[in-house]
């Protein structure tokens, strides 16, 4: 099984973000554009100002806060919504050449990747990306543009075997301090990655992005982050590369194991509550789409 997709695969998905009755494994919806529409873009429209009512306003523009204040009727007033930049932040690390269930991470990332990019495309938003997790000085960014330039680039890229490895530092808040310097204020940035990594060292940098843009995590998990399965002694190489070997019939090292993890994907949902991102974890096993538009309806229920 190859461990990226065909670029053609990533091309087609763009029905996928537009069309409806399609065969199962085709289910492209009108509604993952529609639901993306009203999880990420509102109203489409921006608050410009507050002022004085005037007879025959909206009434349900009211700003009661104001209103109260004065004592006299306020309401706030919008335009229409101008073109936002969408940022793709695509993990390519190492650790994204693993999967258990389905299919890769990487191929799950890139398909993750495209079905955001279409959507954000067919609603004339700018596409760009950022690809990481390799050297940081080969990190690849894309600036976003609202023709499709930028988003067949990048999911080129995102068909083509990473090269480097980036071992010094997190490739991850690397990734997050160049989003940060580099995107236009109101951007909506999706971080699609393998969080299985030390989260608490992120929120400072995920705090400050999301003071200045709309931010998305979306983590790429497989069954075996864990539940590690029972295979008896086996070899691993860890993050630094050295060779470790594991017993992993040990039902006491199994459960620490998947204690282990599940510590940190709950100190990564309290960074996210706290700072009212919505966090959306895509498994290996999920159709992609399914996986997204659960996790954006769990976002609008809770907005």
């Amino acid at each position: 099984m190859a461990l990226y997709p065909r670029l053609d695969d990533l091309l087609e998905l763009r029905h996928q973000a537009r069309t409806l009755g399609l065969a199962s494994h085709h289910l492209v919806n009108s509604s993952f554009s529609g639901l993306y529409a009203s999880v990420f873009r509102g109203s489409g429209l921006d608050f410009e100002e507050v002022r004085e009512y005037h007879e025959g306003d909206d009434i349900r523009n009211m700003e009661w806060k104001v209103t109260a204040r004065t004592n006299s009727p306020h309401l706030k007033t919008f335009r229409e919504e101008r073109e936002r930049s969408v940022v793709l932040c695509v993990d390519q690390g190492p650790q994204m050449n693993f999967g258990t269930r389905g299919t890769f991470k990487s191929i799950q990332a890139a398909r993750t990747a495209a079905l955001l990019g279409w959507a954000a495309n067919s609603l004339n938003d700018r596409v760009g990306g950022l690809l990481f997790g390799t050297d940081a000085s080969t990190t690849q960014h894309f600036r976003p543009t609202k023709d499709r330039r930028a988003l067949w680039r990048l999911l080129k890229a995102l068909s083509c075997p990473a090269s480097g490895d980036e071992r010094k530092k997190d490739p991850l808040l690397n990734a997050l301090q160049r989003a940060e310097r580099g995107t236009a204020t109101g951007s909506l940035i999706f971080v699609i990655a393998d969080m299985n990594r030390e989260v608490n060292s992120l929120e400072s940098t995920i705090g400050r992005l999301s003071q200045r843009h709309s931010l998305v995590l979306i983590p790429i998990d497989d069954k075996a982050d864990y539940d590690l399965p029972d295979i008896g002694r086996a070899l691993f190489t860890d993050y630094a590369g050295n060779l470790l070997e594991i017993e992993t019939g040990d039902a006491e090292g199994r459960a620490a194991y998947r204690k282990a993890w599940e510590q940190n994907r709950q100190l990564l949902a309290g960074i996210a509550s706290r700072l009212r991102i919505p966090l959306i974890p895509v498994a290996t096993h999920d159709e992609v789409h399914q996986a997204l538009m659960r996790g954006m309806r769990l976002t609008r229920r809770m907005q």
